[in-house]
């Protein structure tokens, strides 16, 4: 590709060009250990790099095209520089063109929130194979273009591997695709160039403040994402959360809301709960679903409004929503010989944690005791530690306090912070043990008929990160073997 095609996207932002603007281009890259002979180097600065640092490394690997922000000291002959306004907007822009502006030969959703992003992207994946069409999927546990099945190592990946993957999905013939939009994506505009067909807001609670400081800082950047969104696209958002309809005032796309508490365009009411799925109503029609809690309730209620968005039958919806089970590690339900119940799910923020722990007490509904086996990730927002410690005493009739991802910090000073939040009468129901499975061990040996268990933080994860390794651990694997399943 001829420089001058590649840079067409970008022609706005360019600030300045030295050097031959007719070049070859053989490839893109942002990260300077990726480039070879003839490629373009995007240098721009990172979370914990900065990529102009990098630009001769990148030079001596072939690279003929620098495109860059800031001054450099130096420039070599036969190189071509491109200086731009913003380096990290351009790299979205410029793998959009790269891999020939995939994500405008599709219909691309997005989702967006603290919690619940996973669930309503994975069922929005489903709803739409089950109604027959080609889609895609880009999520924190797994992507798939169609049936296919690749490993998923961020939220949501770099620009140049996002507009891969998207390439991939409409030489597949996807037809569709649904992914994740982290706050990260966000501020770090890896979703730069990208054409969403519309916009999925869940909730906003308090999770990485370790990166956005401030919950402000955390809400203008889910915020963007709705401002960015164009005309031709719809913006749903759940109007239940006090942050819902902030996501609306900007955006230029069409505006809808859901609820299962006020009025919205897509309304629920749950009329019946079990550990099995829930009876509920939309918009007039009744339904059984095999998803518990209330927060799965509003999941459910965006994937259906999302999908009649999108232009699909009513009933045809209604027929498919009935037959979708959980995400892996959501939820999931582990039952015992012994007549206890435990459930295992990725719950690893204060308010995940009380949504799923409400869930359980509304099922039980008083008839058995709540076991709660929680921990903390290490090199993440240390706030939320004694708010995850008292939420789970408040709402379990016994707490084990354990290690999750202690990454680099040590799992004994995490299970500290946790206890830093509770008082001698909540450290009565309170256990410490560091070991997980020890943990889950003494949660099950604790456990009677009739009480339900939940191993919360890790859910899907078949890993613990312990001083930046990854050893297998799957809470499922544990239970099941403890349980002789």
């Amino acid at each position: 590709m001829k420089l001058q095609e590649l840079v067409s996207n970008i022609q706005v932002d360019i600030i300045d060009t030295h050097g031959d603007k007719d070049v070859d281009v053989k490839g893109i890259a942002s990260d300077s250990r990726k480039v070879s002979e003839g490629f373009a180097f995007i240098a721009a600065q990172g979370v914990q790099v900065d990529g102009h640092e990098f630009i001769s490394k990148a030079i001596e690997s072939g690279a003929k095209v620098i495109i860059y922000d800031r001054d450099i000291a130096d420039t070599v002959s036969d190189v071509t520089y491109v200086k731009v306004k913003d380096s990290a907007d351009a790299i979205g822009k410029l793998a959009s063109a790269w891999f020939g502006n995939p994500s405008q030969k599709l219909q691309l959703v997005g989702v967006t929130g603290t919690n619940g992003k996973t669930t309503t992207a994975t069922l929005l994946y489903k709803m739409f194979r089950q109604l027959g069409y080609g889609a895609g999927l880009l999520s924190t546990v797994c992507n798939y273009v169609n049936d296919d099945e690749y490993p998923a190592t961020h939220t949501t990946p770099d620009p140049i591997s996002l507009n891969e993957f998207l390439a991939k999905m409409v030489d597949d013939g996807c037809e569709y695709a649904f992914m994740e939009v982290s706050s990260h994506a966000i501020h770090q505009k890896r979703i730069s160039g990208l054409l969403f067909r519309g916009g999925i807001f869940t909730n906003l609670t308090q999770d990485h403040l370790d990166y956005h400081k401030t919950m402000q800082e955390y809400l203008k950047a889910k915020k963007l994402f709705f401002d960015n969104l164009p005309e031709s696209a719809f913006a749903l958002t759940n109007v239940d959360d006090k942050n819902g309809l902030v996501m609306l005032q900007n955006t230029k796309a069409e505006k809808h809301t859901y609820s299962v508490k006020s009025l919205g365009d897509f309304k629920a009411r749950i009329l019946e709960k079990h550990f099995d799925g829930t009876a509920i109503e939309i918009n007039g029609r009744e339904l059984e679903v095999q998803f518990v809690g209330v927060f799965n309730v509003y999941n459910l209620l965006a994937v259906y409004g999302a999908s009649i968005l999108l232009g699909q039958d009513i009933e045809k919806v209604l027929v498919i929503l009935s037959t979708l089970k959980s995400v892996a590690g959501r939820f999931e339900t582990i039952r015992s010989k012994d007549g206890f119940t435990a459930i295992v799910d990725y719950a690893h923020t204060p308010d995940a944690l009380t949504n799923v722990l409400n869930a359980i007490h509304d099922v039980l509904d008083g008839g058995g005791r709540v076991i709660s086996v929680v921990g903390c990730g290490g090199n993440r927002d240390k706030t939320k530690r004694p708010i995850m410690a008292q939420e789970s005493v408040r709402l379990s009739d016994q707490v084990i306090l354990t290690s999750d991802n202690p990454r680099f910090e040590e799992p004994q000073s995490i299970i500290d912070d946790m206890v830093a939040g509770l008082d001698p009468v909540q450290m009565k129901k309170t256990l410490c043990i560091v070991e997980r499975e020890q943990a889950i061990k003494t949660a099950c040996a604790l456990a009677k008929s009739g009480d339900v268990i939940l191993i919360a933080g890790k859910g899907h994860e078949d890993y613990q990160d312990v001083k930046g390794v990854k050893h297998h651990f799957d809470d499922r694997e544990v239970v099941k073997a403890i349980l002789g399943l």
